[in-house]
C-alpha cells in the first residue's frame, strides 16, 4: 500500500499534469473521470484538496471510494467530510459546491459490485483491509435534499 508521502507526490504530479497541459490532460485515469476534492480541514479548518477518481456516476452525483490504497484508517479527506459535508469538486468542466453523502449500507453494497466489476482495484483494496471501505456520493447541492 502506498505511503502517505508517495500519495501526497502523485497528487502534486497529478495537479502539476493538469496545470502544464492548461487543462487539456490528466482529468481521466484507467477510464475514471478525475476530480479535485476540496474539504476543510476538521482540526485546521484549513482547505484540503486531493485528486480523486470516480469510478460510478450516478445522474448529476459522483461516487468516491474512501480505499487510501487499503490501508487500516481512512483518508484524511472521508474524515474532514464527515464533519463538514459541505466541499467543492472540480472536474474539466469546471467547479462547484456539492455535498458529500456517505452511501449507507444497502446502497453500498450494491453500488460496491457495480463498481469492482469494472473496476478490480478496489476489490484488492477491500481485501487489504479490515474495515469497511466507505462510498461517498457528491452531489450538487440543489440536489442533495431529495437523495
Amino acid at each position: 500500500m502506498p505511503s502517505d508521502n508517495f500519495m501526497k507526490l502523485a497528487n502534486a504530479i497529478h495537479r502539476a499534469l493538469i496545470k502544464v497541459s492548461s487543462g487539456k490532460q490528466g482529468w481521466e485515469i484507467a477510464g475514471m473521470p478525475v476530480l479535485k476534492l476540496t474539504t476543510t480541514g476538521r482540526k485546521s479548518d484549513i482547505a484540503r484538496t486531493v485528486m480523486l477518481t470516480s469510478p460510478l456516476q450516478i445522474d448529476e452525483g459522483m461516487v468516491i471510494v474512501a480505499s487510501k490504497g487499503g490501508s487500516e484508517k481512512h483518508p484524511e479527506w472521508f474524515m474532514n467530510l464527515q464533519e463538514n459535508p459541505e466541499v467543492i469538486v472540480e472536474t474539466q468542466s469546471g467547479s462547484k459546491a456539492m455535498l458529500a453523502k456517505i452511501m449507507d449500507p444497502d446502497n453500498r453494497e450494491a453500488r460496491w459490485n457495480e463498481i469492482i466489476q469494472n473496476f478490480r482495484n478496489y476489490d484488492e483494496y477491500q481485501n487489504r483491509t479490515d474495515r469497511v471501505i466507505p462510498l461517498v456520493v457528491l452531489l450538487p447541492k440543489n440536489l442533495s435534499s431529495s437523495n
